[in-house]
C-alpha cells in the first residue's frame, strides 16, 4: 500500500473559473481549501511512543477521569471545613495520607490527620491547610487563619471528566497532547500516515551543492530549503534530486514522484518560457491550472495533478519559493495531510519602518521583531536569501495601497505560526 485513500483529488479540482486572471490571496486560500480533502490512510492503535508529530484520525475520548480522585495540593493536615472558629485546635489523629499510600479508614468529624502533596483525600476530610500556616503542639492540630470548604484540595475529574473528548481528529500531537492521552490512561490512538511528500528542483544553470559550478551557474538553495521545510513540517521526505531543463528527465522525476509521493513541490519551470519543462510535461500528461495570484514575492503558483498525485509548482527565485511554499503550501499540506487548514496567527505590531505600497498585490515582507517594533530587511528582491536567515516572519500588507509609517499597526506573523 502506498498510504493514498480510495478517494484520490479529482484531476480538475484545481481548474480555474473561465476568466479569472489575477486572484486576490484571501480567495487563492479559500480555493485550495475547499478542493482538498486527506489523501493519506489510517494507521490504527499507534502507542504513544510513535505519534509524536502524528496527525490523529479520530476523537479521542477519557477512558477514567484526571485526577480521577480528590486529592491534596499541598503538604499538610487534612480536616473537613471550612473553618471559621480560629483560633482552634484539633486532636491528630494515627496515620497519613501520602501519594500512592491513601489512609483508607475515615477521619473522625472535628479530627484531622497529616497528608501530603498528590495524596488522596480521605474519607471526612475535604479542606487542606498547608503546613506553614499550622502548629502541631501535644498531638493537636492548632489554626489560627480561616479556610473556605475545599481549600487546597483538587477535585476528582475537575481536569478531565470520564468519557469526555479530549483530542479531536486532526490535530497534530505534540508532546503536550501526548502528556493528555498518558494522564488518563490512553496508551495508542489512530493516526493518519505521514503525509510523503516529493521535492524537485529544476533548471539548467542550478546545480546540486557540492558539484562543480561555473560563473553562469547557481547552487540550488531551494531544494535544501524546501527538504528542511518538509521534514520540519512533521512529513516523511521523498528527495526527489534536482534534473535538467529536459523533457524527459522532468516526466521521469515527475513519474517517480507520483508513485512514491501523495504530493510533489517542484521549484522553477512552471512558467510559460521556452524552457519551462515542468509546466509542459504537467500540460501534457497531467491537468495544471497556473494560479495567478496577486502577492508579492511569488505570482506563478502552478497546481496540477499528474498521474493522480497533486503537484505544487512554486517560484524558482528562492524568497518566492518560501514565501508561497509557507502561505499556500503549509495549509495545504496539512490538511491533505488529515490535519486542519490553518490560517496563521498574525499580531498586530508597531511598524519601525516606511514604506508607500501600491495597490493591487499582497505583499509578504521579510521581517523580525525588535524592542516592540516589526522590522523588514532592507530589499526587497526575491533572489535575496540573506533576508530568509534574517528573517524570523513575514508582514502581510493586503492589495489595497497603503502609506505605512514608523508606528504603524501592520501584521507581523512569526515563522511558528505556520508550525515551524
Amino acid at each position: 500500500m502506498n498510504g493514498k485513500t480510495t478517494t484520490p483529488l479529482r484531476n480538475d479540482c484545481f481548474a480555474l473559473p473561465p476568466g479569472v486572471n489575477w486572484t486576490p490571496v484571501k480567495e487563492a486560500l479559500e480555493r485550495l481549501r475547499s478542493r482538498l480533502h486527506p489523501v493519506v490512510e489510517v494507521e490504527h492503535a499507534v502507542s504513544l511512543s510513535q505519534i509524536n508529530g502524528r496527525i490523529l484520525a479520530s476523537d479521542v475520548y477519557a477512558p477514567r477521569a484526571h485526577p480521577p480522585s480528590n486529592n491534596s495540593a499541598v503538604d499538610g493536615y487534612a480536616f473537613a471545613g471550612p473553618l471559621t472558629d480560629v483560633p482552634c485546635s484539633l486532636p491528630l489523629i494515627d496515620g497519613r495520607s501520602a501519594a500512592g499510600e491513601p489512609y483508607m479508614g475515615n477521619v473522625p468529624a472535628g479530627h484531622a490527620i497529616r497528608i501530603l502533596t498528590g495524596a488522596v483525600i480521605p474519607a471526612g476530610t475535604d479542606t487542606v491547610v498547608l503546613e506553614e500556616d499550622c502548629e502541631v503542639r501535644d498531638g493537636q492540630l492548632q489554626l489560627n487563619g480561616t479556610l473556605k470548604a475545599g481549600a487546597n484540595a483538587r477535585k476528582a475529574g475537575e481536569d478531565i471528566k470520564a468519557q469526555d473528548r479530549i483530542l479531536t481528529a486532526g490535530t497534530r500531537l505534540t508532546p503536550t497532547q501526548i502528556s493528555v492521552l498518558a494522564s488518563v490512561g490512553v496508551d495508542s490512538v489512530d493516526v493518519y500516515h505521514r503525509l510523503r511528500v516529493g521535492v524537485l528542483s529544476t533548471g539548467d544553470e542550478v546545480k546540486p551543492v557540492g558539484s562543480a559550478v561555473t560563473d553562469w551557474q547557481i547552487y540550488d538553495a531551494n531544494r535544501p530549503m524546501l527538504n528542511a521545510l518538509v521534514a520540519q513540517l512533521g512529513y516523511e521526505l521523498v528527495d526527489l534530486g534536482h534534473v535538467l531543463d529536459r523533457a524527459e528527465e522532468v516526466k521521469a522525476a515527475l513519474e517517480r514522484g507520483s508513485e512514491q509521493c501523495d504530493l510533489i513541490l517542484t521549484s522553477g519551470g512552471v512558467s510559460a518560457g521556452d524552457e519551462d519543462h515542468v509546466s509542459k510535461m504537467l500540460k501534457a500528461h497531467g491537468d495544471i491550472s497556473n494560479w495567478r495570484i496577486a502577492i508579492k514575492p511569488g505570482r506563478p503558483l502552478a497546481l496540477a495533478m499528474f498521474l493522480g498525485t497533486p503537484v505544487v509548482g512554486l517560484p524558482g527565485n528562492p524568497v518566492a519559493a518560501w514565501v508561497c511554499a509557507l502561505r499556500f503550501g503549509a495549509p495545504a499540506m496539512a490538511l491533505l495531510a488529515g490535519g486542519n487548514w490553518f490560517e496563521p496567527q498574525g499580531y498586530l505590531v508597531p511598524a519601525g519602518f516606511s514604506k508607500n505600497k501600491k495597490p493591487g498585490r499582497s505583499e509578504m515582507l521579510r521581517a523580525r521583531v525588535r524592542d516592540g517594533q516589526v522590522e523588514v530587511f532592507g530589499s526587497e528582491g526575491s533572489g535575496r536569501v540573506t533576508g530568509l536567515a534574517w528573517s524570523e516572519g513575514l508582514v502581510e500588507l493586503d492589495e489595497s495601497a497603503q502609506q505605512i509609517e514608523p508606528g504603524t499597526l501592520v501584521r507581523f506573523i512569526p515563522y511558528g505560526s505556520f508550525g515551524l
